[in-house]
């Protein structure tokens, strides 16, 4: 998987951007369909953002992080991306299964004729 990172008012050095490859290639692991993330880190007003775009399965999806310090706010986006890939994967999974079929008739004239009532 190919994680492109990059700063916006802020600098990505080596040590950060080695820790965020450590951290999302866990992610790779869990969904190997996932060919690329794209991670942006900003800095506003004193806080810093991480944002987290990636498409999978046909769905683009994406989340955000947002904390005083660097490492938090990326570990909150890296749980998000978490919990909302597997959402999708259970979204997939359960349109894979086939739908109970109804055996009763739902008609209620229908139920009382095949009732005996004598």
């Amino acid at each position: 998987m190919k994680i492109n990172v990059s700063g916006h008012h802020c600098s990505i050095s080596e040590s950060v951007n080695e820790d965020i490859q450590q951290k999302f290639s866990k992610i790779a692991n869990h969904f190997p369909t996932l060919i690329a993330l794209d991670i942006i880190v900003t800095k506003e007003h004193g806080e810093f953002v991480a944002e987290v775009a990636t498409k999978y399965e046909g769905t683009s999806i994406s989340v955000k992080g947002k904390d005083n310090v660097m490492y938090p706010a990326i570990f909150q986006a890296r749980k998000k991306l978490d919990a909302a890939l597997k959402h999708r994967k259970g979204q997939l999974k359960g349109d894979l299964h086939e739908k109970p079929s109804v055996t009763t008739p739902e008609i209620a004239h229908e139920i009382i004729q095949d009732m005996d009532l004598t």
